[in-house]
């Protein structure tokens, strides 16, 4: 038994699918059944069962499960503990992140960081920051750069880096800008009669606006939903709705509202295992997250 037939054994399992873990693990798929095949005759026992296309454990195979969890999970925690104990800032990085902070946030930060730090492999994954959170959260990831969640969960430690504004935004030709002069404020009872579209509903950001909303006593009309903040920003430029994003991205495309009594922002910063040690490019990427401030 190896450590790397028990990373496809985990892959395999939370992807339940040969391919999908092979896609994560960056091997074919028969590197994958090999190693799983020689994982099998090891321990003496199938662990899947394979019907068809449908993958699933064996009761062998969810007895394993927890085991081979703890185990990678000690053997990447020994990792980090010797790379923070020689100082050297070099080796793997494996970093969660949405795309909106990987292109709005990131970019100068992680020049910096490499030219510093050459030696580093910075195996960086693009993903929505709840995504990010669970991978970090189920030891996968060592980092998430993320929009951080008001409850976290008990397994993660969080450090602000940026408080990220929002703002309601609609096109310019919104029916709510034709009002008559004087022109007036919008109220949000008439933002509500209008089409909305926002992240999903299991996004942090999501439910930060619905949140601030409801306090208000106003719940949006959502006409459709996406997690690509860019792909919002598109759909209310050509005027399927009002949605809520970051003032970074304002142009000309949109117009913000002005709704004195809806003041709206997110803290974006860093995710790391409570539990587990931080590596010395862990590290050394906080430190340059904090100065970035």
């Amino acid at each position: 038994m190896d450590t790397q037939s028990l990373s496809a054994f985990l892959e395999v399992a939370e992807a339940s699918s040969f391919s999908k873990a092979g896609e994560r693990l960056h091997l074919s798929q028969p590197a994958i059944s090999k190693r799983i095949a020689a994982l099998e005759a090891a321990l003496g026992t199938p662990l899947f069962n394979r019907v068809g296309r449908r993958i699933d454990l064996t009761d062998a195979g969810r007895t394993l499960l927890p085991y081979a969890r703890r185990v990678l999970a000690e053997l990447e925690d020994g990792r980090r503990a010797l790379s923070h104990l020689s100082g050297a800032v070099s080796g793997r990085l494996s970093i969660g992140t949405s795309h909106h902070i990987g292109l709005h946030r990131l970019p100068e930060v992680l020049r910096s960081y490499t030219q510093a730090y050459p030696d580093v492999d910075l195996d960086i994954h693009f993903m929505d920051s709840e995504d990010a959170c669970e991978e970090v959260a189920q030891g996968r990831l060592e980092l998430g750069i993320v929009t951080l969640p008001r409850d976290p969960p008990d397994a993660l430690r969080m450090q602000m880096i940026w408080v990220d504004p929002l703002s309601v935004v609609v096109a310019p030709t919104h029916p709510l800008l034709r009002e008559p002069e004087p022109k007036r404020l919008p109220t949000l009872k008439a933002l509500a009669a209008y089409p909305a579209v926002l992240p999903d509903e299991r996004t942090y950001t999501h439910r930060i606006v619905t949140a601030a909303l409801q306090a208000h006593g106003v719940a949006p009309r959502i006409r459709l939903s996406t997690n690509y903040l860019e792909t919002l920003k598109m759909l209310v430029a050509i005027g399927l709705g009002w949605s809520v994003l970051p003032r970074s991205m304002l142009d000309d495309t949109l117009v913000a509202l002005e709704l004195p009594e809806l003041v709206l922002s997110r803290e974006l910063g860093a995710v790391w295992h409570r539990g587990r040690t931080r590596s010395g490019p862990a590290r050394a990427l906080l430190d340059l997250l904090a100065a970035a401030r």
